[in-house]
């Protein structure tokens, strides 16, 4: 085991805005899990995504199917990893998506605005 994985951990599962593009056309969809504030996701979000900010995920983590990939999201990747840990200490099978909306909207993905997902 090396020096970080002794630290923190083994790293998280992740992938990046394009990953997750792709698993939303093709297949089975994964649950995806925006854990920003409600007025982040009204001003931007991933269609389909569900609001669950990172403060309330502890106490809502019961929402969540044990059978489904779920995505973590956030502004810039800082939050979705917190959740995703949680996620994956809890037995969910969790990925945090890389670098969040700014991410995917650098990657000219559509953001759907508003507060209906």
């Amino acid at each position: 085991m090396n020096l970080l994985s002794s630290l923190f951990g083994p790293p998280l599962p992740a992938l990046n805005a394009n990953e997750l593009s792709e698993k939303l056309k093709n297949g089975k969809r994964p649950l995806v899990i925006d854990v920003r504030q409600p007025e982040e996701y009204s001003a931007g979000h991933i269609a389909g995504s569900k609001l669950i900010p990172l403060g309330e995920l502890g106490k809502r983590v019961n929402e969540l199917p044990k059978d489904k990939e779920i995505i973590c999201v956030c502004a810039s990747g800082s939050r979705s990893r917190s959740a995703t840990k949680l996620l994956v200490n809890a037995g969910y099978n969790a990925f945090d998506m890389k670098g969040g909306m700014f991410m995917w909207q650098r990657a000219q993905l559509p953001v759907k605005k508003g507060t209906s997902a």
